[in-house]
């Protein structure tokens, strides 16, 4: 059944209307210091324990720490998403999943809490954040253009998902920078070996409404990678002497996949991504890391691993590209 979705996403009216691409979207122009455009892009993993590890006054449940590797390199990518002077943030989350198309998140003021539904005792937090209405509504538009079915989500209080929230919490938990999030299409999250060409135009129609409203931005890829976990959790949670990855063969996929990673440029994460995504199931199937690639438009660089770690056994890497 799944091979069904190897057409192209999206209503039939919508493919009709996609022009068929005949050579690569041209790359983009690296921004200079003050002009608008992608200053940089973060593979920036959700798991809610990292939040729940910090201690931020948001979230109700306390902890006594742990995973501290995972979270040292999140201190280091804030110190650097500081530098870049972002005017905007742009989150791409595997768990606001929709079944038709993709959404845009439009509510200037989103408030409310927050809650992981299988780690309630965990992450329950209060979110209250500025959205980016302008460029949130030229992706709705920019994605339309490109034949994507797209909508802009206005409806005041509905609860924003716990992945959208913990990237944007562990990236900035200031919350002084403006926010975009954008849901994951149902198909390329449930279909292992869906085709992620979608989450493609999806980029372009990111950044050519980034480019359009001017904005310096930097995109979050709220993406675990080996994503096999336990299904029972220590009396304390936060202990460290049960944590490791779920298998040897899960482990080294992630390796494998990091290894690309860290070489460059990015055009061979094209082939490595379905790859890793078969060999481990990986969360990178949400189309999150795919997005933030083909927006910066496959740049040839090299990311840059901050840091590595398991959570309930599942990889989880924060990683750095800069566009030259």
């Amino acid at each position: 059944m799944a091979r069904v979705f190897h057409a192209t996403a999206g209503s039939g009216r919508s493919a009709a209307r996609r022009a068929p691409r005949t050579e690569p979207a041209p790359a983009p122009s690296a921004p200079g210091r003050d002009r608008g455009g992608i200053v940089a892009g973060y593979l920036a993993p959700h798991p809610p324990h990292l939040v729940y590890a910090e201690n931020p006054p948001q979230n109700e449940p306390r902890s006594t720490g742990g995973w501290e590797v995972l979270r040292w390199g999140y201190e280091e990518l804030r110190r650097r998403l500081k530098q870049h002077r972002p005017d905007v943030l742009v989150v791409h989350a595997p768990h606001w999943i929709t079944m038709v198309g993709h959404h845009v998140n439009c509510v200037p003021n989103p408030r409310g809490v927050s809650v992981e539904p299988i780690f309630p005792h965990l992450f329950r937090y209060h979110y209250d954040f500025r959205t980016d209405v302008d460029l949130a509504e030229a992706i709705v538009d920019e994605g339309a253009k490109a034949g994507l079915v797209t909508s802009g989500l206005r409806e005041e209080g509905v609860r924003v998902d716990y992945a959208t929230i913990g990237a944007l919490h562990l990236a900035n938990p200031d919350w002084d920078i403006p926010v975009v999030s954008l849901s994951a299409n149902n198909n390329p999250y449930y279909y292992s070996d869906a085709s992620l060409a979608e989450m493609e135009t999806l980029g372009a129609a990111t950044r050519a409404a980034i480019e359009r409203t001017g904005r310096r931005a930097v995109l979050l890829a709220s993406n675990s990678l080996s994503h096999l976990h336990w299904d029972t959790e220590p009396e304390l949670p936060e202990d460290m002497s049960v944590e490791r990855p779920f298998d040897h063969h899960q482990y080294a996929g992630d390796m494998e996949l990091l290894r690309v990673v860290r070489e460059g440029p990015t055009s061979r994460l094209r082939d490595a991504i379905p790859a890793h995504i078969e060999a481990t199931s990986s969360e990178t199937k949400a189309g999150s890391l795919t997005w933030l690639l083909a927006a910066m438009g496959w740049p040839a660089i090299a990311g840059e691993v901050l840091a590595y770690g398991t959570v309930i056994a599942t990889g989880n890497a924060v990683v750095e590209w800069v566009p030259s």
